[in-house]
């Protein structure tokens, strides 16, 4: 029995007890479903923590016929390693310019999955993939060359980032490949062929390649030893130009590139039983319109770009492009005054929640007070916690959706 239905266990017998000493039915049905309720969001929060926590640092390898480990973005998606001191606009991250898409087209990180089976969510093509579980956190496990897709609600846009989390241990040999069009049928589209993302291990190298030559187009150099620990892998595309990151280092930037836009993406892995390749935590995202243009447009523009610590108002160094966009936007207009919302979901109970929104709000308020000389006056604050849902919060895509940072014209 896992700890989740120990918890519910002791509580519900506890409960048995009041309600034989008197206590009505239908007031311990209620109570029931409250600690329901309380315990799921525990189990999902101390998951969240977990999660945060193997970004700080170097996971050891896991034996190659045990189970996996895994990493994630905790509160927000967000990259491998960091160091301690690192903040927004600083060391490795001042040139960051990732912006993650705003509209969470897909988002899984197999937490409803049962360990030793393929994802639900993902569809298998060719392979031999399975979950497993690594410090309570799930990974997809490959241990042959393996096919698998992600079936999307839409077609891609012309904006659309992608983001994932690798882990391939001491494996020098692993690879992986992305594409808009199953690689088995693909006809290159006319004379231009198709563009793959392309991340290889066996030569340190990630970027684009030609899908059907396999020549590469664009591959920049990974420094020794990122392949040996969990790494995100993050891809932006706008039309034709497309980059590609491993971690805070940005390795492909290209202008033009075919990237076919379908509502799937498949995924074409390399590897085998004593060189395994885990891969987690996807994210799928639309990036509709620039922040000032939507704010113009709509008077209000929701991010996703502004990540913070789990369970904390301190500022990722992710955020520096989103932070940096903001910034620029308030001093090249200097009439434009804003309401800076806080948003979460509805993991938690609701006065903590509400308690962590108001904080993390009027921490983005004070960064760009201190960082960009905004004055104070054109700044304020308010959290919402999970009181004015995005989405639903009964898909992981509606819980990403919801966690965000509302900009609101004044």
């Amino acid at each position: 029995m896992n700890g989740r239905k120990v918890a519910l266990a002791v509580l519900m017998g506890a409960l048995m007890g009041l309600w034989c000493t008197g206590t009505a039915e239908a007031q311990l049905g209620g109570l029931k479903k409250k600690i329901e309720k309380k315990v799921e969001n525990k189990a999902d929060k101390e998951a969240d923590k977990k999660i945060d926590e193997a970004l700080e640092g170097k996971p050891a390898e896991p034996e190659q016929s045990g189970e996996s480990q895994s990493t994630s973005g905790g509160e927000a998606t967000s990259s491998g390693k960091i160091a301690a001191g690192d903040k927004p606009g600083a060391g490795p991250w001042l040139n960051y310019d990732f912006v993650p898409g705003s509209r969470v087209l897909f988002f899984e990180d197999f937490s409803k999955d049962v360990v030793g089976n393929f994802p639900q969510r993902l569809e298998f093509e060719t392979g031999n993939m399975e979950i497993a579980e690594w410090n309570d956190i799930r990974w997809l496990r490959s241990s042959t060359a393996s096919r698998f897709s992600i079936a999307l609600p839409e077609v891609l846009p012309e904006k659309f980032t992608i983001e994932f989390d690798m882990y391939t241990g001491s494996a020098g040999w692993n690879s992986v490949g992305i594409n808009g069009e199953d690689s088995r049928r693909s006809s290159g589209h006319g004379n231009t062929e198709q563009a793959q993302v392309f991340y290889e291990v066996t030569n340190r190298v990630a970027g684009l390649r030609n899908l059907l030559a396999t020549t590469h187009i664009a591959m920049g150099k990974v420094e020794e030893g990122v392949f040996s620990e969990i790494m995100h892998c993050r891809v932006l595309a706008d039309g034709a130009y497309m980059k590609v990151y491993v971690n805070e280092k940005r390795v492909a930037n290209v202008p033009k590139a075919n990237f076919i836009r379908t509502n799937k993406l498949f995924f074409d892995v390399a590897a085998n039983d004593t060189r395994p390749l885990m891969l987690a935590n996807f994210r799928v995202a639309a990036s509709d319109k620039t922040i000032y243009d939507a704010l113009i447009a709509d008077g209000q523009v929701t991010t996703q770009g502004i990540l913070f610590d789990f369970g904390s108002d301190k500022i990722r160094p992710e955020s520096t492009p989103t932070l940096k966009e903001i910034g620029k936007m308030l001093a090249d207009h200097a009439d434009l005054r804003l309401m800076i919302e806080g948003h979460t979901d509805n993991v938690g109970d609701d006065a903590s929640n509400m308690s962590l929104s108001e904080r993390r709000a009027a921490s983005v308020k004070s960064h760009l007070v201190a960082n960009y000389s905004i004055d104070a006056g054109r700044l304020e604050s308010k959290g919402f916690g999970e009181s004015k849902p995005a989405a639903g919060n009964d898909t992981a895509e509606g819980r990403q959706n919801n966690r965000r940072v509302v900009l609101v014209k004044l």
